[in-house]
């Protein structure tokens, strides 16, 4: 392994882990030139499907493409990189399970955006803000609209259910929850 510090072409191994997802082995290395320490990370390769992109172009899937959307959509938010690991794998896996060999890079892009939209608002409407490359302001606004509506929705619904549970609890967890 190429010493990132000095280039010499040849390290040593002095310690092999798995990481704490189990998906893959960190390597502590010392540089057998500098004597520098530091750290590589192995994975297994999977069969992952060709992106077909919007120019007909095809190209390898690329796991660093979407992390690194990811983290620019989530820079200076209540979002920690473990989240956006986790993000990432989900979404790495549904394209590999789709068993297809080739995927539209769209498919992709809704992929994270449903993801975003759970993790966190702000996020999501910064990726798609350049994903879905709005023409103009309004198509912008409706966007946006959509997100609050159904952030309204999705309050109602919990607000139901908050008060269904309560209304059981008075009645001593009998009767019917409204």
């Amino acid at each position: 392994m190429k010493c990132p510090f000095c280039s010499h072409p040849e390290s040593s191994v002095i310690d092999s882990r798995t990481s704490k997802d189990n998906l893959s082995i960190r390597r502590r290395r010392v540089c057998d030139e500098c004597g520098n320490r530091f750290t590589t990370y192995e994975r297994v390769e999977e069969a992952v499907p060709l992106v077909a992109k919007k120019d007909g172009r095809l190209e390898a899937f690329d796991r660093s493409k979407i992390l690194n959307g990811v983290i620019k959509a989530c820079e200076k938010r209540p979002v920690t990189l473990n989240q956006i690991e986790k993000l990432v794998e989900r979404v790495e896996h549904r394209v590999q399970d789709s068993g297809d060999k080739e995927i539209k890079s769209s498919q992709i892009g809704q992929e994270i955006m449903k993801e975003l939209h759970e993790l966190d608002q702000v996020a999501y409407v910064r990726f798609a803000s350049v994903y879905r490359q709005f023409k103009d302001i309004n198509e912008f606004m409706d966007e946006l609209k959509d997100l609050i509506e159904k952030d309204k929705q999705k309050r109602v619904k919990q607000q139901q259910e908050f008060r269904g549970v309560l209304s059981s609890e008075k009645m001593g967890g009998q009767g019917r929850l409204f």
